[in-house]
């Protein structure tokens, strides 16, 4: 197995295949987790994806990466699964109905079971 790779395990849209060799390459999208330390993010999303990823230099050699494609194109990574799950529990219900405007506010809480630690999460707006 190469030291690093990249499969896409999900999407919330059909990807050409400029799109797919575009979303595995994560170089270029905001991390969530160091722009939440700013202040909330607005995202107002079109689509997503899920990235499994192996990389050999990890500590964690396997671990999951989410994509959020914001309308402007703007690409948002995080492996939160705090974050994720909120998010799906908001696009579940959203990305099904194109018509409605809506997006979403990320932001962080401390951690109730990590003393002195945040996680991040998001919210409907």
């Amino acid at each position: 197995m190469a030291d690093y790779n990249v499969t896409i395990r999900e999407t919330s849209k059909t990807l050409t295949p400029k799109e797919r060799v575009q979303v595995k390459d994560t170089s270029d999208c905001i991390a969530l987790d160091a722009a939440t330390m700013e202040g909330p993010v607005l995202i107002f999303p079109e689509w997503y994806a899920i990235l499994d990823v192996h990389n050999e230099r990890s500590d964690d050699k396997d671990y999951v990466t989410y994509i959020i494609v914001d309308k402007d194109g703007q690409r948002y990574k995080t492996g939160s699964n705090s974050f994720w799950n909120a998010f799906t529990s908001i696009s579940d219900e959203m990305l099904d109905y194109p018509e409605e405007d809506w997006g979403i506010k990320v932001y962080r809480l401390p951690s109730k079971n990590r003393q002195g630690k945040d996680f991040i999460t998001c919210s409907l707006v």
